[in-house]
């Protein structure tokens, strides 16, 4: 049986990925760390279905995500997938408006964040010949988002992040990709209003907000797609073509 970390498994698109991998037969090890509450529900929903097992930790720091890798290990076994559904977000401001703290919170969580994971992982996935790492983006870090320049920065430098691990990892048979969402409604983006939502949908080509399911069949696909590397994959509706 394969064995997947998802990261950040408590929000909606971790939970979603969750959900469908053990549907196709993964193990999983679920990592949360604000959402207790949530993340034993999802425990709760699937353990009886498949082998899992949750532990916290705070992705910035590399202590915890050295015994995340631990936990996982003692449990489980050494992992064929990770999938990075963890990060975080300001509300819309102007960058004058954004102090220097909270940039350094969004940068440690969404990029020194998949950095240490990825790096954690590396030795799981060499001793098994291969395996996948699929990190969740978002379509700001293409195209960049009015009044979300620093988490459209943070996912920037994630895409470049995943194309030059691609490359580093290729030789190894481990495959690195990214999935960037359109607008997914979930508490991340909690103060858009309903006419914000509209407003978005009616400017998006399919006409369409864009479902933590939908983000979830994309992990699936690339986590499983054995000649795809290196791709940021758009589930967006077609806002980015």
């Amino acid at each position: 049986m394969k064995i997947a970390l998802i990261a950040g498994a408590s929000g909606v698109i971790g939970s979603a990925c969750a959900k469908a991998l053990a549907e196709k037969g993964y193990a999983l090890a679920l990592q949360y760390n604000e959402h207790a509450k949530r993340a034993q529900a999802l425990l709760s929903a699937l353990s009886p279905h498949t082998p899992v097992v949750l532990l916290s930790a705070d992705i910035s720091r590399e202590k915890d995500v050295s015994e995340l890798f631990r936990g996982i290990e003692s449990h489980l076994g050494r992992i064929d997938l990770l999938v990075n559904c963890a990060g975080i977000a300001l509300p819309q401001r102007t960058l004058s408006e954004v102090s220097a703290e909270e940039m350094d919170r969004i940068y440690e969580v969404n990029v020194k964040g998949a950095m240490l994971l990825t790096r954690a992982a590396i030795p799981h996935l060499l001793q098994k010949e291969g395996g996948a790492i699929v990190h969740v983006s978002s379509m700001w870090g293409i195209i960049g988002g009015s009044c979300e320049a620093v988490y459209s920065a943070s996912k920037g430098a994630l895409n470049a992040f995943v194309k030059a691990m691609a490359k580093e990892l290729a030789p190894s048979h481990i495959r690195v990709n990214a999935v960037a969402p359109g607008l997914v409604p979930s508490p991340m983006n909690r103060l858009l209003s309903k006419e914000d939502l509209e407003a978005f949908r009616a400017d998006t080509p399919l006409g369409c907000l864009i479902t933590p399911e939908q983000v979830a069949e994309a992990v699936c696909y690339l986590a499983e797609a054995e000649a795809v590397t290196g791709q940021i994959l758009s589930v967006d509706g077609g806002i980015v073509i």
